[in-house]
């Protein structure tokens, strides 16, 4: 971990403390740790566990998000890379021959921008589905039929689809070959 986010952590734990009028002490058997670690961990002198970290957020009443909102390496530039081997790789479920990789997955002020490369094999099927989030389709190579309730839509190499997932839909190969896009899900968040 980062020195500054170590500090920033610190100085947030500290913070919220101070905002609900806390003691150590309580918050220390709250968290059923010592009041050592406790104050270790307030004045950056120590690193907590994961598992210890979020006993005391969950301790001071906090939700999670709210409580690294904003906490940000300040060390380095805005720009994310991930290399070609670092993609995660999942399946959803009901979908035979569906190959996702998860390029990147980035959580903005009120959303969460999901990247995701959709390999599709000719014979690959799936019911329709609907996700909460709107969609961003970029076809990489293929031909791809969209269908949405009664509609079809055919995408070519090349073309782009934005929509609301909510929607029901599913996509279809229409070749005999692998066919592969770019999607890209922005879920919003709920107030």
């Amino acid at each position: 971990m980062e020195e500054n986010i170590l500090i920033q952590i610190s100085n947030r734990i500290k913070e919220r403390r101070r905002e609900k009028n806390i003691t150590v002490q309580e918050l220390a058997v709250r968290a059923n740790v010592s009041k050592g670690l406790i104050s270790q961990i307030e004045n950056s002198r120590t690193i907590p566990s994961l598992m210890v970290l979020i006993d005391i957020i969950k301790a001071l009443e906090i939700d999670l998000n709210d409580f690294f909102k904003d906490i940000r390496s300040k060390d380095h530039l805005p720009v994310l890379i991930k290399r070609k081997d670092e993609y995660e790789h999942f399946e959803k479920e009901h979908a035979l021959g569906f190959h996702y990789q998860r390029i990147f997955t980035q959580s903005m002020i009120h959303s969460t921008v999901d990247i995701v490369i959709l390999e599709l094999e000719p014979n690959a099927t799936r019911p329709l589905v609907e996700t909460e989030a709107f969609e961003y389709k970029y076809i990489l190579q293929g031909e791809i039929e969209y269908q949405f309730n009664d509609d079809k839509i055919v995408l070519h190499q090349g073309d782009s689809m934005l929509f609301d997932g909510r929607i029901s839909h599913t996509p279809k190969n229409l070749g005999k070959t692998t066919a592969s896009m770019l999607v890209v899900y922005f879920f919003e968040e709920k107030k």
